[in-house]
């Protein structure tokens, strides 16, 4: 994949300034902690700098100090969000290679399941990606990490690089599992189980034909 074609990055967070002091990192994270419960509570729509400003309990000129913009906070939060993507799509691959991931696929959905219900503001990020640039951003640059993570393991299991076949089903594999998964995750309720393991036998069928189409072509 050429640099021309390779999908957009998030970008880095916008900060006025960097909080030096105690007291600054503390409102800074108190600011990224509001933004968080209104995603997940309220939508991105309802994400403002006023609103920030009344759930943290930080005026809103001393967001501003730090922030110029709500698309600014955003993009700060799909930082976090990503670190915690990138930490476990890291795990997951340290294990391939030590030969410890028996079940890829149910492995896999399992983790991505627990991202989903431990960042529910995280959530809305995904759920949200056509209404802003910030979101979008976000959107694309999760699903890069994982698909990029997942072709590495892909890869190692079938003996050799996959090319385009394995960008594009990887890919599509991030693509399916985000689509099930926001409809699981979407009410308040209790996350529906049996709707996780039919996605797990559907993306375990997946895998066994891309398995055999690539073990061939690297034959």
């Amino acid at each position: 994949m050429t640099e021309a074609s390779r999908p957009q990055q998030a970008s880095r967070p916008r900060l006025r300034r960097q909080p030096q002091q105690a007291r600054s990192r503390a409102r800074v994270e108190a600011i990224l902690a509001a933004a968080d419960r209104i995603l997940s509570q309220e939508g991105y729509e309802a994400l403002t700098m006023r609103r920030i400003a009344e759930e943290s309990g930080a005026p809103v000129g001393s967001i501003y100090q730090f922030y110029p913009d709500k698309g600014a906070v955003v993009d700060a939060l799909g930082e976090r969000y990503l670190g915690a993507f990138k930490a476990a799509i890291d795990d997951l691959v340290e294990r391939a290679l030590a030969g410890e991931l028996t079940d890829l696929v149910g492995t896999m959905v399992d983790v991505y399941a627990e991202l989903f219900r431990s960042q529910p503001g995280g959530m809305a990020v995904w759920a949200g990606r056509h209404l802003s640039p910030e979101l979008a951003r976000a959107d694309e640059a999760s699903n890069t990490l994982i698909s990029e993570g997942l072709q590495r393991i892909v890869e190692h299991l079938t003996g050799g690089p996959g090319g385009e076949l394995a960008h594009r089903a990887t890919r599509m594999v991030v693509w399916a599992a985000n689509a099930v998964l926001h409809e699981v995750f979407k009410g308040t309720g209790t996350p529906d189980q049996e709707t996780v393991d039919e996605l797990k036998r559907m993306l375990n069928a997946y895998w066994v034909d891309l398995r055999d189409r690539l073990m061939t072509s690297a034959g």
